[in-house]
């Protein structure tokens, strides 16, 4: 038994450091079009794999635990999404706390409101899995909107102090684009369920189907789950959006956000 652990520890740690030369190789390609993405992917790589490992190494324990476990468990992911999802918005003021506090709305109230409908198992087998794609999805999406609209409102400085000046309502100077944010956010999601089943088969269903489930549930669930990750997203942006609009106006509706030197 332990000389089959350990092989296939071996097994393992081989295919990941083959898939990181190769998620590497595309870094060395895109540098020689003067695209930097070296220290980023490496810190990316390093972290994604010593997380997976202890989060599963404390999962075995958790899973031997009492239910209400599985609630600060999704609680800290939630706040460790926060801040990760904060640093894509560079310079923003108050990014953590929006982050955090859209995240919680978005992933969090379907979270809550879907076990509470028993369409989602409270056991933590199923609650921690699917809850952390709910959240992971949301904290792509909640950094997808305010990179988008950071981006957005620096390029038109000019335009939003203009009607600001005009004495148009500082909600209204970036109306526009809380709108293209939310909406450009939003993509990867309704592609996902776009081209499911015909451009890929998610993992849950694949795992769901080697467990035993009929083929026909297994489809149907990967769908629910696939509908729960388009309404954590789609709350997620819209009260990111609601949160960070206000937070680049001054008291004295003046607009704080500046481009600042690399």
């Amino acid at each position: 038994m332990n000389l089959h652990l350990e092989h296939q520890t071996i097994v393992g740690l081989t295919q990941a450091a083959i898939a990181a030369i190769a998620a590497f190789a595309v870094v060395l390609a895109a540098k020689t079009r003067k695209i930097s993405l070296e220290k980023d992917t490496s810190i990316a790589l390093i972290r994604g794999l010593v997380q997976i490992v202890a989060v599963g190494s404390v999962l075995v324990f958790l899973l031997r635990g009492p239910r209400w476990t599985s609630g600060l468990m999704l609680a800290a992911m939630i706040v460790a999404a926060g801040n990760i999802s904060a640093k894509r918005a560079k310079q923003m003021p108050g990014a953590f706390a929006v982050s955090t506090w859209a995240i919680a709305c978005g992933a969090g109230s379907v979270i809550a409101v879907m076990t509470a409908l028993r369409v989602i198992d409270t056991s933590i087998t199923s609650l921690i899995p699917v809850g952390s794609m709910l959240i992971a999805n949301a904290m792509n999406t909640n950094g997808l909107a305010l990179n988008r609209f950071r981006s957005d409102v620096l390029s038109h400085v000019g335009q939003i102090e203009t009607a600001l000046a005009l004495g148009a309502d500082p909600k209204d100077s970036v109306a526009p684009y809380v709108q293209e944010s939310s909406e450009a956010s939003l993509i990867p999601a309704i592609d996902s369920m776009r081209s499911l089943g015909i451009v890929w088969i998610p993992g849950l269903m694949a795992g769901m189907l080697l467990s035993g489930a009929k083929p026909l549930y297994a489809s149907i669930y990967q769908f629910v789950v696939l509908a729960m990750i388009f309404a954590a997203s789609g709350i997620t942006s819209l009260v990111s959006m609601t949160l960070i609009r206000a937070k680049i106006f001054s008291t004295a509706e003046q607009l704080v956000l500046r481009q600042t030197e690399k």
